[in-house]
């Protein structure tokens, strides 16, 4: 039996849990090794999906199913096993023509199995597919294969921001149309988000909602921060996040982890 049998804590991965430098600060793992160590239940939720995300799954001690896709996927590293996926809605093809008719400079990756798609790639979309360092096809939204799973539009702001709120205007009922930072606006299906897919892996692993813990930086956290005991933020996370109420840490490359599971070890 160790003092943190029964908790749940949950990191968004880029810029939160992996730093601004490409890499988990040492304090992090010292102290994810510790609350692990103790009977703790430690995982990821992040936007990127299971192609992108995979290759970094080592380098925490993760002990839990993955939260991907920014909540339409949750993964079971340890065994090699789907436990949930939802999927975009099957008129996603002619809503995303729309949505390029009406913005054309528009950027967008779209997620189908294992496969990205691309189209209408500008900077940001290149930076990224750099960033992951992942194959791709280029072919427009029409003829790209379903069932999509997620999608990310990409642009500058304000630009994403109108993107957004026409979007949701017109699709909000099936959509989630959420920014996991100032440049991707990612796209799941209605109630896919972070917060319900963590919700239901605190009801996989039987862990009561009062011992779930999250922390995450942008916008598409605060549904997961929502359902955290204590909400908890990097000092870099975005103003959102701050103007909703996190409590706000020291900064990701500086190891926020350690300070999380400082304050959890005063708690248990």
């Amino acid at each position: 039996m160790g003092k943190f049998d029964g908790v749940l804590l949950v990191s968004d991965f880029d810029d939160t849990l992996y730093g601004a430098n490409r890499r988990i600060p040492p304090r992090n793992l010292q102290a994810l090794d510790y609350f692990v160590g103790e009977g703790g239940r430690f995982t990821v939720a992040t936007g990127r999906a299971y192609r992108t995300f995979a290759p970094y799954v080592h380098l925490a001690p993760i002990n839990a199913p993955v939260v991907l896709s920014n909540g339409a996927t949750l993964y079971d590293f340890d065994r090699q096993e789907l436990l949930e996926q939802t999927y975009l809605p099957l008129t996603s093809p002619q809503d995303f023509v729309q949505l390029l008719e009406e913005f054309p400079s528009l950027g967008m990756e779209i997620y189908h199995a294992e496969d990205i798609y691309v189209w209408n790639a500008n900077s940001i979309t290149d930076a990224h597919m750099k960033k992951v360092g992942m194959e791709y096809t280029v072919c427009p939204p029409q003829q790209t294969p379903t069932p999509w799973s997620k999608a990310i539009l990409q642009q500058q702001n304000p630009f994403l921001r109108q993107v957004q709120s026409w979007f949701l205007a017109r699709h909000g009922d099936n959509y989630e149309a959420i920014f996991s930072n100032p440049y991707y606006l990612e796209v799941t299906c209605k109630g896919s988000t972070k917060g319900g897919m963590t919700a239901l892996l605190a009801r996989h692993l039987s862990i009561a909602p009062e011992r779930v813990y999250c922390v995450g930086d942008n916008q598409n956290d605060i549904p997961m921060l929502a359902l955290s005991a204590i909400p908890f933020a990097p000092a870099n996370c975005a103003q959102e996040v701050k103007d909703w109420g996190a409590r706000v840490l020291c900064h990701c490359d500086q190891g926020v982890m350690g300070d999380i599971v400082d304050i959890l070890d005063k708690l248990y």
